[in-house]
């Protein structure tokens, strides 16, 4: 195998595996690699003689022919010479086991799919047709053929048609690695032409683009097109190269392209105004010009391949290990998967609460500033009021007023004023059932492994709040208990070690209705809000102690059990529906998987070429 034939038809093998898997730079999350592979593309307006051109280079009579826009989708044309005595055919990719040798069919093929794919609306697709052609007759060759350039939509066409071929043809000759085949008809200005115009814009020095001059022989008598030619109305780098097609009288009659082509050479040999030229013109030196620069262009190319495709193995390898691989579905192996995933889970969620992770120390901070704040605005001034305490202990006495001490009274005042250290009691108890519920739902997304099991996340994070929600109502009740014990059982000693007013041989002093009453209520007053400020303290003290025990280690040793226990009670498809994974991220380890497979076997092809400078 030749270099030119090695290098080319190493493009052309990783080209094909491209179009099936359908890498043809539509996909901007993954690597492409069709965008790196050199093409020679060919642009031209409608009815500029594109497909003549083509069928010119090939030899064959194979392309859709009628008005309006005939190419709907790019095709890449991949031309493999072959021996003289072999017989030629094609070979289409979405068709691999079928040899066209009636390159009539072949044309009927590109219409169905292209019909197949766009309708018949004359709407335009970038999905490629890929098309391989094995004959003695050609060189070896990759041309895109698409769409021709349009000005206005006609009927049947939708409105943006026009800006719609204008963007597909641009992802194209807007690579570096592409060359141009820019298909200008002789009798038009070349100055006009839509392809010069394109390839101007994106090629402005002309290295890559190579200009075709199409229908010669259709210009006005006694004018000739030696100006565009010889490189004097519009210069490119690349020499000018004229083409001779069958006329339409031709195609009707099914003249032979091989018959053609000899006509063609006999049209510039014979010419008195091409004649000089005619070595360099006609669609059989366009191929081996065009052969010849695609094989330099792929040299060039070739370091720049491969250190893309080495590049992309590595991101790629990276992104499947980052996804996991796909979920064995023995139960067996299902079961262990999952009680894997919940420890993953449960350890991170340690990890919020304990420390090395932000959230636990917002619990910390609901009993240091949240829980004492609270129990300092409680109503006890207002409660413990002269007037509240006269009338408190007023209602207590009844008909009877008290001797010595307000016994009931005090109990009253006592009782109702606890009752206030139930709210900051709750209040504690649902904080922190917030807080867990916020590092549960963290934990979930943070937990790398989980993040492919969209249901087996929502049973975990289900099952974990229906614990908190328990361990909440523990809570709740435990708290509210401590508040109640101190109401069920008073500390007399420290009411017995309170000063008291006594007469001088040492008894106690009765205060006079209208002497003393409001220093009398003032006193039980303070005794009862010291009484208050000693439970409250202690209330401060044993509050988190019963949060946290009811709360939070529950939670640190037991949030999952419940799960553990239901999961042990699921068959295996009740087991496999848990670990359905995210369609999006299966699909992603699907593309992720096929195209390190390409990008493998497009190094090997590149490693098994050997080609010289």
């Amino acid at each position: 195998m030749s270099t030119m034939e090695g290098l080319i038809g190493l493009v052309n093998r990783i080209q094909r595996a491209c179009t099936t898997l359908g890498d043809y730079g539509g996909d901007f999350a993954l690597p492409t690699l069709w965008e790196a592979l050199p093409s020679v593309v060919v642009v031209g307006g409608q009815s500029s003689g594109k497909s003549s051109v083509l069928e010119s280079i090939v030899g064959r009579d194979f392309l859709p022919r009628g008005s309006g826009i005939v190419t709907r989708r790019p095709l890449v044309l991949q031309l493999h010479k072959i021996e003289v005595e072999l017989e030629e055919y094609a070979e289409f990719l979405h068709l691999p086991k079928k040899k066209f040798t009636d390159f009539s069919m072949v044309r009927k093929e590109i219409q169905d799919v292209t019909d197949k794919m766009t309708g018949k609306s004359k709407q335009i697709s970038p999905v490629p047709i890929n098309l391989s052609i094995y004959s003695p007759n050609v060189v070896n060759l990759t041309l895109i053929d698409l769409p021709g350039l349009t000005k206005v939509a006609v009927e049947g066409q939708p409105e943006s048609i026009v800006e719609d071929i204008d963007n597909l043809v641009r992802s194209y000759v807007e690579k570096p690695n592409c060359l141009i085949l820019a298909i200008t008809p002789a009798n038009q200005d070349v100055a006009t032409s839509d392809a010069i115009k394109m390839a101007r814009e994106v090629d402005p020095t002309g290295e890559r683009t190579f200009g075709v001059l199409t229908k010669l022989d259709l210009m006005d008598r006694g004018t000739n097109a030696l100006e565009v030619l010889e490189g004097r109305a519009y210069r490119l780098q690349h020499p000018w190269v004229g083409i001779v097609n069958r006329s339409q009288e031709d195609i009707n009659k099914n003249v032979d392209m091989i018959a053609a082509r000899q006509r063609e050479r006999e049209f510039f040999s014979s010419s008195p105004d091409y004649g000089h030229l005619a070595s360099k013109m006609g669609s059989e030196y366009l191929a081996r010009l065009l052969s010849k620069h695609l094989e330099s262009l792929i040299r060039a190319r070739i370091p720049g391949i491969s250190s893309l495709i080495n590049t992309s193995i590595d991101d790629l390898e990276a992104d499947l290990r980052h996804l996991g691989k796909p979920v064995a579905f023995d139960d067996g192996t299902l079961l262990y998967t999952i009680l894997e995933l919940c420890r993953a889970f449960d350890h991170m969620f340690k990890e919020h609460l304990t420390g090395g992770r932000p959230g636990g120390d917002r619990i910390y901070g609901v009993f240091d500033y949240q829980l004492p704040t609270a129990l300092t605005k409680l109503p006890f001034d207002r409660h413990l009021s002269l007037q509240n305490v006269r009338r408190v202990i007023s209602e207590a006495d009844g008909y009877q007023p008290h001797l010595i001490a307000p016994e009931i009274g005090y109990r009253r005042l006592i009782d109702s004023a606890l009752n206030y250290f139930k709210g900051p009691a709750e209040a504690s108890v649902d904080a922190i059932h917030f807080i867990l519920k916020e590092i549960v739902r963290k934990s979930i997304a943070e937990t790398q492994e989980l993040k492919r099991f969209p249901t087996l996340q929502a049973e975990i994070a289900a099952a974990a709040n229906e614990a908190l929600e328990r361990f909440r109502g523990e809570s709740k009740k435990t708290t509210l208990r401590l508040v109640e014990m101190e109401s069920s059982y008073l500390t007399v000693d420290f009411f017995r070690k309170l000063p008291q007013e006594v007469d001088k041989g040492g008894n106690p002093v009765l205060s006079s209705a209208d002497r003393y009453a409001e220093e009398h209520y003032r006193r039980i007053g303070s005794n009862v809000s010291s009484y208050i400020g000693m439970v409250s303290q202690s209330l401060r003290n044993t509050i988190p102690k019963a949060v946290v025990h009811c709360q939070v280690r529950e939670a640190q040793r037991s949030l999952l059990d419940h799960l553990y226990t239901k999961l042990g009670q699921k068959e295996g498809r009740q087991l496999a529906e848990l670990l359905g994974e995210d369609p999006v991220l299966m699909e992603r380890r699907q593309q992720c998987a096929k195209r390190l497979e390409l990008y493998r076997s497009a190094r090997d092809e590149i490693d098994a070429v050997s080609w010289s400078r």
